[in-house]
């Protein structure tokens, strides 16, 4: 027989009646309702979940729903604001919350939670970046008791049993216990030594329970408390912020008991910093010409002496689509799985090596100790020195246990990795449509492929021993880096490389007939593109993004917190033709296009006038002098008098670079690059794209004011197309693109437990920020490229919290080539920033160095993250390399080699305790050291300052009555 009291609108035989109760501010057109796990809050179905209604307490906006339930009664449940049609606009972060009746409450009994919205950032301290790393002490506290467990009875009359809770991640050694005090007596009436002692719980909640008489509630309207912490030195630390209100105004029906979760307790945020570098930029003494994963080890020491808390890297998955430098480019992966050959130590493969492969392994070692790295002679010698190793030992590895553990967790990805690579070297390329009959993945071949019984099974089972003892490597790197209190942070790239394995096992979840890109911002006033196909999110979404959830899973086996690759590309993606080889004409997928109707009533008719290249005789004479008739016969058609259009053989970008190479030396005189450059120009000359999927929609060209076919408009064409083209990229898709955001992020959020930061630069929409602030994730601020509107130098001091500050980044020159390639910018920015009219040195002197280290060392920012480059510019010694030099990356130029080596191994870097020194004098004082002890007292000396600033004693003896 069925249980009708696990349904709505049956009150239970025995039943106990739960309030939920939350102030939170909504907009007109939104409600709050809470849905849980039981079929009584909806079985997580919002819309059959329970509707709250609003009452207005003071300046509070606060939301009520009572239910019914039955003795026992026992689930999880959160909060949403849904519209009128109980659509979900917004739901809170964090782990559900638990709902457990406590003994004793009898029918018709009320319990009353009191909750508190949970925000992304309440989430922060559950993430493995804190839980397991900077706040692991904390997180190990011996469970004193469970959170279902009750102390007190209900058999007082005329009282009211309270349970409070507070999370509290960070307890330092000396502290040893939690309270709560305030205004009535069961709470010391705000002396510590009468208040209420908490109890851990685990998970860092922290609770306690006692019972308050209903008359001294009722008299007083309210109860005021405030939680702190107790140490062993007979001090204690009041939270920060306004009292705590115990309200029971607007109860209906008087509680027998209130649940008051209050979230996080307020103290000073924790701030850490930490050193950014590519793992193919370390160098060590035993590396083979690039860094390997087991250099972490020696940057994670280095970091920790320091006092950095994060050691941040570039995507490290295989790239090894070209077979040669190219593939350098560590956000162009072969498989967004395996690891990449490049970063292992061969050394290590085994403790066995013979003694002529011992020798092959110096000489390599000699011959790659270069300035940079030589990536196609670094992996050219590991291979092979690896297929040697592999041919002695490959029968006991692959037959060990720990082997077999590693392949069936990880051969989903591994099997179709590994005949990718195969498939790739027998027909010597990667693009996987050249392939004959395996142009198409099935299982079914991927199974004849690697089966044992195959001629090339070997072969198959060396790429399996390669990422095999790769994860070892950097597994045993990452459990150092826990074991050390260092945050080991990796990279999501947003894209993928067009021959890829993904590409070719889920052809169906990418746009191959696109690329993908970033209009023109700081990093290239041209626009960029990657050459990675989009994403086909549709299709992505009905598994609900395995994929993705894959992705970071595995993500999850190394690193504790990542940086998501241009975030800005889950809200919208810029979007070009396959075609495409520069990243000007393209458009945001998605968006909301123009139609041709609205063009229509504002007067705009002549479509192909806009959308087609705009080429009239002056602009060839102005581009190509003397030479234009011969650039005009090659390329272009005469459609009219001195108006002319591209020939079908060179219409499009790649077209025009290929034919410029049948004919380049032959009958062109000028450089082949200029002439490119200039055709493409010609090509660029548009006013509106057609959209490839409606003929009737467009998109306005990227700087359409730019260009001189809208140059040749009438005043009424230009006024008209930009205010469309305004609302198109500054407004008609905010709401679209924030939607986008909220389907697939969370997803990323919710698939690990690591603690995610997001890569917010470029041109941001209105949209971003608010929803990575309510999602809990953590921007980026380069001092260089101000989010602000009207600066030209961000202000560290003025950035939020919830960000990472830097000087500068792999994708931008160094803080010492920065400084000295421009004398204009340099004289502004000492006169804003230091404030001094006086001429700054022309080079970045390590008192230049300092002072913007220290400006950011000491901004509000949770994370301040330096390029190991900026660092080493703290000491003369590591700046007779020219700046340039040092450069990881160059966003203009899509064949980049990526391949910077520091000029002096980590192991001379341990030894440099003058460098070390000045890095720890920087640092000390901002609370962002990673000594423990050093931590812990500037943190207490920030908390005592707050509450005497607020008038509350922070000795043990002391009566804290001004805390009222």
């Amino acid at each position: 027989m069925a249980n009708v009291g696990l349904f709505r609108g049956t009150e239970p035989l025995e039943s106990v009646n739960v309030t939920f109760r939350l102030p939170y501010y909504t907009q007109w057109g939104q409600s709050l309702l809470v849905c849980g796990s039981e079929a009584l809050l909806g079985s997580w179905n919002v819309k059959k979940g329970l509707l709250l209604s609003p009452v207005h307490q003071g300046d509070e906006l606060v939301w009520y729903g009572t239910i019914a339930v039955p003795k026992g009664f026992r689930c999880e449940y959160s909060y949403y604001v849904v519209d009128d049609d109980k659509n979900i606009l917004r739901w809170e972060m964090g782990k559900k919350r638990p709902l457990s009746l406590p003994r004793g409450i009898r029918h018709p009994e009320v319990v009353e939670l009191h909750d508190l919205w949970q925000t992304g950032a309440d989430a922060l301290s559950s993430r493995s970046a804190f839980k397991d790393v900077i706040f692991r002490k904390s997180w190990s506290l011996t469970v004193e008791r469970p959170l279902e467990v009750i102390e007190n009875k209900f058999d007082q009359e005329g009282s009211i049993l309270v349970h409070f809770k507070i999370c509290c991640p960070y307890i330092e050694e000396n502290t040893s216990q939690i309270y709560v005090i305030g205004s009535s007596s069961n709470l010391g009436q705000w002396k510590v030594q009468n208040g209420l002692k908490l109890s851990y719980s685990g998970e860092s909640v922290w609770h306690a329970d006692c019972v308050l008489q209903k008359v001294f509630l009722f008299l007083d309207g309210c109860s005021t408390y405030k939680y702190c912490k107790y140490s062993s030195g007979e001090n204690f630390t009041v939270e920060t912020g306004p009292n705590r209100d115990l309200s029971l105004e607007s109860s209906k029906a008087q509680p027998r008991c209130i649940v008051v979760s209050d979230g996080m307790l307020r103290e000073m945020p924790w701030r850490g910093a930490g050193v950014a570098i590519p793992m193919f930029s370390v160098r060590s003494e035993d590396d083979l010409g690039v860094g390997e994963f087991i250099d972490l080890k020696l940057l994670v020491d280095w970091a920790v002496e320091s006092g950095f808390h994060l050691v941040q890297l570039l995507p490290m998955n295989d790239t090894s689509v070209h077979g040669m430098w190219w593939d350098s480019y560590p956000y162009s992966s072969l498989s967004v799985f395996a690891l990449h050959p490049l970063y292992l130590r061969v050394q290590a493969l085994s403790e066995n090596i013979p003694e002529d492969v011992k020798l092959e392994i110096q000489e390599a070692k000699e011959k790659l100790d270069g300035k940079d790295v030589g990536y196609e002679a670094v992996m050219s010698s590991k291979l092979s020195i690896a297929k040697k190793v592999f041919s002695q030992e490959k029968d006991i590895i692959l037959n060990s246990q720990l082997f077999q553990k590693f392949f069936s967790e990880n051969e989903d990805w591994l099997k179709p990795y590994a005949a990718f690579c195969f498939l790739r070297d027998f027909f010597e390329t990667s693009d996987h449509s050249q392939w004959g009959r395996f142009s198409y993945y099935s299982k079914d071949k991927l199974e004849k492929l690697v089966s044992r019984d195959t001629l090339q099974y070997d072969v198959i089972c060396f790429h399996y021993y390669i990422q095999f003892h790769l994860h070892l490597q950097l597994s045993e790197a990452a459990d150092y880096a826990r074991s050390k209190g260092v945050v080991l942070k990796g990279d999501l790239p947003i894209g993928v490389d067009r021959n890829s394995v993904d590409t070719w096992v889920y052809p169906n979840l990418f746009r191959m007939n696109t690329s993908t890109g970033a209009p023109p911002d700081y990093f290239d006033k041209n626009g960029q593109n990657w050459g990675f196909p989009t994403y086909n999110w549709e299709e992505m979404s009905k598994d609900n993004f395995g994929w993705w959830r894959a992705r970071l899973t595995q993500m999850a086996k190394y690193f504790t917190a990542y940086r998501i690759d241009h975030i800005l590309g889950f809200f919208r993606i810029w979007e070009l033709p396959e075609h495409a080889m520069t990243g000007l004409v393209g458009k945001f997928r998605p968006s909301i296009p123009l139609s041709q109707e609205e063009l229509e009533n504002e007067g705009i008719w002549d479509f192909n006038r806009l959308s087609q290249p705009y080429i009239r005789q002056k602009f060839l004479q102005d581009k190509f002098g003397a030479y234009w008739t011969s650039i005009a016969s090659n390329f272009l058609n005469e459609y009219e008098k001195n108006c002319y259009e591209f020939k079908e053989d060179c219409n499009t970008e790649k077209k025009i670079a290929s034919k410029l190479k049948t004919i380049s030396g032959r009958s062109l005189l000028e450089s082949e690059d200029k002439i490119r450059r200039d055709l493409f120009d010609l090509l660029q000359n548009i006013v509106l794209i057609r959209d490839p999927e409606d003929a009737r929609k467009f998109h306005p060209r990227f700087n359409l004011e730019d260009s001189s076919s809208f140059h040749d408009l009438d005043d009424h064409s230009k006024n008209i197309l930009k205010k469309f083209y305004y609302d198109y990229y500054f407004h008609r898709q905010e709401n679209l693109w924030r939607q986008n955001a909220l389907k697939t992020l969370p997803v990323l959020l919710n698939s690990s437990d690591m603690l995610a930061c997001g890569e917010d630069l470029g041109l941001i929409p209105s949209c971003v920020h608010p929803v990575m602030q309510e999602l809990g994730l953590i921007g980026l601020r380069i001092q260089r490229m101000p989010s602000e509107p009207g600066l030209e130098f961000g202000i560290p001091s003025q950035y939020n919290y919830m960000t990472v500050c830097a000087p500068s980044c792999h994708d931008c020159s160094t803080l010492r080539a920065w400084w000295e390639e421009d004398e204009e910018r340099r004289k502004r920015y000492f006169k804003t920033m230091v404030g001094s009219d006086t001429l700054p040195p022309r080079q970045c002197l390590p008192d230049i160095a300092y002072f913007i280290i220290k400006q950011h060392v000491e901004a509000p920012s949770m994370w301040a993250i330096f390029p190991l480059q900026d660092l080493l510019a703290l000491k003369d010694e590591y700046t007779t390399r020219p700046a340039t030099e040092e450069t990881i990356n160059d966003p203009t130029n899509p064949k980049h080699y990526w391949r910077y080596r520091v000029h002096v191994t980590m192991e001379s870097l341990i030894k440099d305790k003058e460098l070390i020194g000045i890095i720890k004098d920087v640092v000390r004082g901002s609370g962002r050291l990673h000594s423990e002890n050093e931590t812990q007292q500037q943190q207490q000396q920030l908390i005592h300052q707050v509450a005497n600033a607020n008038g509350v004693g922070t000795n043990f003896n002391v009566d804290p009555l001004a805390v009222r």
